[in-house]
């Protein structure tokens, strides 16, 4: 059984309200007060006095803004299993994100390639034991999330049928589902991952960064091997495209086309 004390009320709120909202069975007593006989885990602030436990008490110390994922450790704790985090990525323009924790999902998103380490990395502060998977797929965009991943132990992972079938109502779970299976896979360590654009790559690039261009001009390949390397965003290019006065042939022989 989880129990929670504490004199913290917001910690108190908060913890009291996730745990309700994942149906967990848990009871609240005062700082201080005996622990019922069932107890497992203690989930207290870091300031809250608290006694000598039982060996078979796990005390987590946590604070409002962090309660879910002290939840997550509570529940881990409970299970039995592993508590390491485990974060799948599956690459893309928008990539989907599966948080695990002890071999549960407890956490998903999908959010735009720009916002994804980011996301990554929120979810990684503070965890136990922190891993992120990510799938080999979308070459570009798999390198941008490794190589902006820093002082964050990383497996690249053979994404190969890790997407599901989606039947009748799953439309657009695809990627979280597919991160998900991401996760549960060992990959290798990285800690880079160098990849060379191809001549068709690059074209898309510079394709895309025609749609987003008011005057219809597309970036230079150098502009878009920066942007395949992750150094700018197509909208930075654009700019420094514009700014640089660059209009060199290959530029205007593809506006040409």
């Amino acid at each position: 059984m989880i129990v929670v004390a504490t004199e913290d009320f917001e910690l108190y709120h908060e913890a009291v309200s996730a745990l309700r909202e994942r149906g967990v069975t848990f009871t609240t007593v005062r700082p201080g007060e005996e622990l019922p006989g069932a107890a497992n885990v203690l989930v207290t602030a870091s300031d809250d006095a608290v006694g000598e436990l039982p060996a078979e008490v796990t005390h987590i110390r946590t604070t409002a803004d962090d309660v879910r994922k002290a939840v997550e450790e509570a529940l881990a704790v409970l299970r039995g299993g592993d508590r390491r985090t485990v974060i799948g990525v599956d690459p893309g323009t928008r990539p989907g994100i599966a948080v695990l924790s002890g071999g549960m999902v407890v956490a998903a998103f999908q959010v735009p390639l720009s916002e994804a380490v980011e996301a990554i990395r929120r979810e990684a502060d503070d965890a136990v034991d922190p891993l992120v998977r990510v799938g080999d797929g979308a070459r570009l965009q798999s390198a941008q999330i490794v190589n902006d991943l820093e002082d964050v132990p990383v497996e690249l992972v053979d994404e190969t049928g890790t997407t599901p079938y989606l039947g009748s109502g799953a439309r657009g779970m695809g990627d979280v589902l597919a991160a998900v299976n991401i996760a549960h896979l060992e990959g290798e360590r990285v800690d880079s991952r160098e990849i060379e654009p191809t001549a068709g790559e690059l074209q898309i690039i510079k394709d895309r960064s025609r749609e987003q261009s008011p005057e219809n001009r597309s970036i230079d390949e150098s502009l878009a091997r920066r942007v395949a390397a992750g150094e700018l965003s197509v909208e930075e290019a654009l700019e420094e495209h514009r700014t640089g006065g660059t209009d060199d042939a290959e530029s205007v022989a593809d506006d040409e086309n």
